[in-house]
């Protein structure tokens, strides 16, 4: 089956465009729809070369605190020889659109749309589009909250396109989830994976729990429950959920409704505040 998957490119509207869009941020949950992801959202980094990054998620206090979230956009050319400079974070990587070389251990690995690799904090990795066309991928970033007595996970490179989705019980495979990660696995502190639903399929109660979620729809369009609203969404709008917030969907449109989904998993709730945790 082939796959596709919204990117963003950039540019700005006229100036005849109206001003009414589709963006909000309440308490409980944001919605960044892709009319917003301009050139002029975007952000250069340290160490790369060629690149800009729409930062869609970061640590929030008092709303989304695990993780960060970027679409990277790298030219031809372009890439990092220092792309992580956190020795503590781990990465996930998803290709959308290009090409996209990566090096890790000595190893070279070619990601092509639908690649996926997991990087563990520390493994000094680097990045590089060696194509004649842009690259844009995912690149989800956590702080690996590490457990005595427990490995720290390999990394790892696949593409979704090898793995078949879980359907999800008494759904007649209507919603299914394309798992990476075995999630009995407990050296993995964060989860990564694509959520499709066929036409018609339902989140059909509110689910509301502990982890946070970043949701970016890579293809079709659906109206999800966020909190007391529902919202419509579609191709290439991101979803940012802080703990609990209640969540439901029904995918009403004429074809396959797909996100990206992040949530923080398999870790005791902190009970005191990170610097107490650190001792700093």
């Amino acid at each position: 089956m082939i796959r596709s998957y919204y990117a963003p490119t950039g540019g700005h509207p006229p100036q005849t465009d109206l001003l009414t869009g589709r963006a909000v941020f309440t308490e409980a949950y944001a919605v960044i729809p892709k009319g917003v992801m301009r050139d002029i959202v975007t952000s250069c980094l340290p160490f790369w070369e060629r690149t800009r990054a729409w930062i869609i998620a970061r640590p929030l206090s008092g709303f989304a605190e695990t993780f960060s979230q970027y679409i990277m956009e790298i030219q031809p050319g372009g890439g990092s020889k220092r792309p992580e400079l956190d020795p503590e974070a781990e990465g996930v990587i998803f290709v959308v659109e290009g090409e996209l070389t990566v090096e890790l251990g000595g190893m070279t690995h070619r990601m092509e749309p639908g690649g996926y690799a997991f990087l563990p904090p520390a493994s000094r990795w680097n990045v590089r589009n060696e194509g004649s066309a842009p690259v844009r991928f995912h690149w989800i970033r956590k702080a690996y909250e590490a457990v005595d007595g427990i490995a720290v996970p390999e990394a790892f490179f696949v593409n979704e396109k090898d793995i078949a989705p879980t359907a999800m019980p008494d759904t007649e495979g209507k919603w299914a989830t394309t798992r990476f990660v075995d999630p009995q696995d407990v050296r993995h502190d964060m989860h990564v994976t694509i959520v499709t639903f066929e036409p018609g399929a339902v989140i059909p109660f509110a689910e509301t729990h502990v982890m946070e979620h970043g949701l970016y729809v890579l293809e079709g369009k659906a109206v999800y429950r966020l909190n007391q609203d529902w919202v419509e969404v579609e191709a290439g709008d991101f979803m940012w959920l802080r703990a609990f917030c209640p969540q439901a969907c029904y995918a009403g449109g004429p074809g396959r409704f797909r996100y990206l989904l992040y949530k923080d998993v398999n870790r005791h709730a902190a009970l005191r505040p990170f610097w107490r945790r650190t001792g700093e």
